[in-house]
């Protein structure tokens, strides 16, 4: 007769080689390029979408007091566009610096909480292979990295994937913020043609590819109200992180109902 347990450890065993191979597949050249291609292709319409916003703000800069060198150079550096906006409407001659660091700090705090949500797909992965990716995150490369691990029913990011979204996105943010500084003074007001309604526009995609349906959505609407608040209350990027840790704690209460 034959023992149960060694049919469930024969079982195990034949998942973890199946596993196994199907990861070394993973890892071949070929498929890694059409990851690879498949992420760019991902973020192509998005890419669009970064234009007119990295315009508007190549053009602002200028008008602060930038040259065309030092925009693509903080963009390259500081990968976070809502941060930057701030920093270059604060920005005075001399720069209050420490003003700058602060609310550059407070508006991406989010990136926290985007980290801590990210790492439980890339536990497969080092922490030398991990940080590049992290500074790589946006708002736009961590969405549709989650995206499409949820749409592929995974824990496991495909490396490859992310690395063509960021390729992309970071590509054109920096050349378009650079192409804005250039042109910017030449065109004149740039917000005058709607260009940062494209801010807006994007956001409201990224949140349409992450809906789960009604009863998910309160914590982004406690986060909402709590922001709108802040925002006409305090000065400065609060209503930031106070959005942000609202969020979190509507969605613990909801969590455990």
């Amino acid at each position: 007769m034959t023992d149960p347990s060694s049919n469930d450890v024969h079982l195990i065993a034949a998942d973890s080689a199946e596993q196994t191979i199907t990861d070394s597949i993973d890892d071949t050249p070929l498929n890694q390029r059409s990851e690879l291609l498949r992420g760019v292709t991902t973020a192509l319409p998005m890419t669009l979408g970064f234009i007119p916003f990295a315009l508007v703000l190549g053009a602002q800069a200028v008008q602060q007091g930038f040259t065309v060198l030092q925009v693509p150079l903080m963009t390259g550096v500081n990968f976070a566009g809502g941060s930057e906006f701030t920093a270059i409407s604060l920005w005075t001659s001399p720069p209050h610096l420490l003003l700058i660091v602060a609310m550059t700090f407070l508006v991406n705090s989010r990136h926290i909480i985007m980290g801590a949500a990210l790492v439980p797909f890339m536990r497969h992965l080092s922490k030398k292979q991990s940080l590049p990716l992290l500074f790589f995150m946006c708002d736009e490369a961590w969405a549709m990295g989650i995206t499409d691990c949820q749409k592929r029913n995974t824990m496991r990011l495909s490396v490859p994937f992310y690395l063509g979204v960021a390729a992309c996105l970071y590509s054109s943010w920096v050349i378009f913020t650079g192409i804005g500084a250039a042109v910017g003074p030449l065109i004149g007001d740039v917000e005058q043609y709607g260009f940062d309604m494209a801010f807006t526009a994007v956001f409201l995609v990224l949140l349409k590819g992450m809906w789960r349906g009604v009863s998910r959505c309160w914590p982004w609407l406690v986060s909402l109200v709590v922001a709108g608040v802040l925002y006409h209350l305090l000065p400065g990027a609060w209503y930031v992180a106070g959005g942000t840790l609202a969020g979190i704690i509507a969605a613990l209460i909801w969590g455990k109902h």
